[in-house]
């Protein structure tokens, strides 16, 4: 009669973790761009919203609100642009 050998114990899968497609965007450039060229929507582009950068353009930044908008959320827009990335959503 023939019997089987126990099966090794096989090692356990790894999992690669997803690695960021661009280098993460920076806060100094994007308050760089944003102090500099603001009116322009760069800061904007830099962070991949390209239509909203085309969009400041043509409503000279939606009437400076957006710019007044983007001066105290531009640290979190940073945060959810590096985060997206990582996990490969950009």
């Amino acid at each position: 009669m023939y019997v089987n050998p126990p099966a090794a114990p096989s090692a356990p899968l790894a999992v690669a973790a997803p690695t960021p497609s661009r280098k993460s965007a920076s806060l100094l450039t994007a308050y760089a761009l944003f102090f500099f060229f603001g009116w322009t929507g760069m800061h904007q582009v830099y962070l991949g919203n390209t239509l909203r950068g085309v969009s400041y353009i043509f409503t000279f930044s939606w009437f400076t609100i957006g710019l007044w908008i983007d001066l105290f959320t531009l640290p979190a827009q940073v945060r959810r642009v590096n985060t997206e990335r990582i996990l490969g959503l950009r």
